[in-house]
């Protein structure tokens, strides 16, 4: 609680962050990727990771996936490095991804590719489930109940019984979203998530977000080159050029900031 005018407020310490970056350098042969990035993400926050082209950001998301090492720097989430965690432990740990390109079961339903989502929480084990002991048939009714509240919160409930070959591209996104839903992470990274949608989509986009984090109490990192969304829907964004970070701030701080408007308005390099 803050302390009233004149008097000081109690002394507490801050929590510490969901996500801690701590000079993050990659390298490809010479050249340098990223180029020691720092920021936190504070839990239940939604932060925007923007930057030209070649700036680093799917590189990081890649290394904070596992996808790629780095031997410079340190990323913790909850306070645990992530250096030794293999890539099949990221999502076990709460951390789940969509990526720029789709990658569904299109033969399958919505609602089927939703439900595999949860591959990483159930635990009933190949024999229980291939015997279909009522234990595996409990956990495939909780599994298919979350898959429905999920859809139902991303708009996706008209679509449950489609097959997603016969579905727009822009309900294809938001399968894919209800699906990295339903590993129940605590950290969504979202790898532009507006890319190939329409405005009326990008709007809808918005409201989805949000809802995830009120609803969820999930925090967001997103890589968007949509500014519009970005700038409405973060609660801070972390602005890279070239693999360094050139600004760290709210969506009104970063905006006037003169590297980040050099940034995209006099060229540069993702």
């Amino acid at each position: 609680m803050l302390g009233s005018a004149g008097t000081a407020a109690t002394s507490t310490v801050a929590p510490s962050p969901l996500l801690r970056v701590t000079d993050l350098t990659v390298r490809f042969g010479g050249i340098v990727a990223l180029d020691r990035v720092s920021f936190e993400v504070a839990a239940g926050q939604i932060c925007g990771l923007i930057g030209p082209n070649g700036a680093g950001k799917t590189t990081f998301f890649n290394c904070l996936s596992r996808l790629y090492p780095f031997r410079e720097g340190r990323i913790e989430f909850d306070g645990r490095s992530l250096i030794e965690v293999p890539r099949h432990g990221i999502a076990p740990l709460g951390i789940a991804r969509t990526f720029q390109n789709l990658a569904l079961f299109r033969g399958l339903t919505v609602g089927e590719n939703v439900m595999l989502g949860a591959h990483a929480r159930s635990s009933g084990g190949f024999l229980a489930c291939a015997l279909r002991l009522p234990r595996a048939r409990a956990q495939e009714r909780r599994i298919a109940e979350r898959a429905r509240e999920l859809m139902e919160l991303v708009g996706l409930a008209p679509y449950a019984a489609r097959r997603v070959a016969d579905l727009p591209f822009g309900i294809q996104k938001r399968v894919e979203l209800a699906r990295a839903l339903a590993s129940a992470p605590r950290l969504l990274l979202l790898d532009e998530p507006a890319a190939g949608l329409n405005h009326e989509e990008v709007e809808g986009l918005m409201s989805v977000i949000r809802r995830i984090r009120d609803v969820l109490h999930i925090t967001v990192l997103l890589v968007e080159h949509h500014m519009n969304l970005v700038m409405r829907t973060s609660d801070k964004v972390v602005a890279l050029d070239f693999g360094r970070k050139i600004a760290d701030g709210t969506p009104e701080l970063v905006q006037q900031d003169a590297e980040v408007i050099r940034a995209y308005l006099g060229g540069g390099g993702k």
